[in-house]
């Protein structure tokens, strides 16, 4: 089983969120490959069978900058059968723009026709305390989508 891993990460706490949660699908035995979205492709998508997005928001309830482009490649793929998840860090001071981005990316998904493999993980800021047992829970539903 292979997962791709597209993420946007200014300050490093999204870098970090990708790191825990590629370490937890290497021990559910997939093969994990997450590239920072400015050397990415949505088409790098077509061969996963995990479709991954992990996402800051930036301000209040935008897309960042670096990551607009493959949201607008999302809008002209066909993901049909993918199974995906999105995942991402942010702000609580935002209220309802908190991690609007990662709510952005998985209507995005959903249109392309991929199928939500898990409810998506918001984190504030870096991970802490329980966001460690909510990134492990949210790898094993994408794989279970699977198996």
């Amino acid at each position: 089983m292979k997962a791709k891993i597209i993420y946007a990460s200014q300050t490093g706490n999204t870098q970090e969120i990708v790191d825990v949660l590629k370490e937890n699908l290497q021990d559910l035995n997939v093969e994990v490959d997450a590239s920072e979205c400015t050397v990415s492709s949505a088409a790098e998508f077509l061969n996963a069978d995990l479709c991954i997005v992990a996402t800051y928001t930036y301000g209040y309830g935008d897309l960042p900058d670096e990551i607009v482009p493959l949201f607008e490649e999302l809008q002209g793929l066909d993901l049909s059968g993918k199974v995906f998840g999105t995942i991402g860090s942010g702000d609580m001071s935002y209220d309802d723009a908190y991690c609007k981005s990662v709510d952005d990316f998985a209507q995005v998904l959903l249109e392309a026709g991929a199928i939500k493999g898990a409810e998506s993980v918001k984190i504030e800021f870096t991970p802490e305390g329980d966001d460690y047992q909510k990134i492990q829970e949210f790898a094993k539903e994408l794989v279970a989508h699977i198996t």
